[in-house]
């Protein structure tokens, strides 16, 4: 499999905090990765070290094949695009002249195709409007364009949806997918915000702490994410004591509730609990969700 970014043992330290903890990561070509973690678990500093904003303690990583340390890698940079944080505009300019300015920047010699940019991020008819005059979503999406001046052909978003509107996401969510479905773009996304990421990634790296705990594709995910049969019942303390007596796996969820996680004869399991007076109010199928998954492989600790 041939991979945009790889890392190897990855560490960066500060005075006796490790940011990075020898994180191994894998981001396949044409991916959308989900990067996962709590507030302060390390997504933003592999951020700006692979951005080439900071150096890091120990290890290494490979942009495109060219090692971290090869002269070669600030070329493999400009291949990037990045959102690091907040979006880096200019409040007191246009979203055209803010996209001009990094076409100068970058070197680049013609700004002819700024107009294409401006409508595929959806600012097409924002004319002379002032940046700081945006809504918080334009302004995101006028960052990534700002992030996609010179055709990149890996995008790097910090928390892209954080803080948006219902609206201001979906939008997010869309333009990401059109630029990886569209004009192959692999993106690096790194979020809290998982139910969001569960539709759009292909791919999630789980860190904590500095340390990748796990890294699985989203095909994997949805193999790994047990179903379930949820209930919801008059007494909880009968269908547990039926559960056990069918030695069933089960998980209690409230006063009126458990999840069913073995295979269970749903019309036996009803007449043996309306037989002790207890009866079932709701019965539906449920899936394991990427919220529960995280938190289940960390061993409880809820994302910030």
């Amino acid at each position: 499999m041939d991979y945009v970014l790889t890392t190897d043992s990855l560490s960066k330290h500060y005075k006796h905090f490790k940011a990075l903890d020898r994180l191994t990561m894998h981001v396949p070509k044409g991916a959308i990765y989900g990067f996962i973690g709590k507030n302060g678990a390390g997504k933003t500093t592999l951020i700006r070290l692979i951005c080439g904003l900071q150096q890091c303690t120990s290890g290494g990583y490979r942009l495109y094949g060219t090692k971290d340390t090869d002269k070669e890698i600030s070329r493999c940079r400009r291949r990037m695009g990045a959102v690091v944080e907040t979006p880096s505009i200019y409040p007191d300019m246009s979203a055209e002249d803010n996209i001009r300015e990094q076409y100068r920047i970058l070197g680049l010699p013609s700004f002819d195709d700024i107009p294409d940019l401006l409508m595929l991020v959806g600012l097409e008819g924002t004319g002379k409007k002032k940046a700081k005059n945006f809504s918080l979503g334009m302004r995101q999406r006028l960052g990534i364009a700002v992030a996609l001046a010179g055709s990149p052909d890996f995008l790097v978003l910090d928390e892209p949806v954080n803080g948006l509107d219902p609206q201001g996401i979906i939008e997010i969510r869309e333009l990401i997918l059109k630029l990886n479905r569209e004009r192959q773009i692999t993106v690096l996304i790194s979020s809290h915000i998982l139910d969001e990421l569960s539709r759009l990634a292909t791919h999630y790296g789980f860190i904590d702490r500095g340390c990748m705990v796990k890294e699985i594709s989203a095909q994997e995910l949805d193999a790994a994410c047990r179903k379930c049969t949820r209930m919801e019942v008059t007494d909880i303390n009968v269908l547990t004591r039926m559960l056990d007596h069918m030695h069933l796996e089960y998980q209690v969820l409230s006063d009126t509730g458990a999840d069913i996680f073995s295979a269970v004869d749903i019309t036996a399991l009803v007449l043996a609990l309306a037989e002790e007076r207890c009866s079932v109010s709701a019965i539906h199928q449920h899936d394991e969700t990427l919220e529960s998954y995280y938190i289940s492989l960390l061993g409880g600790n809820r994302y910030e």
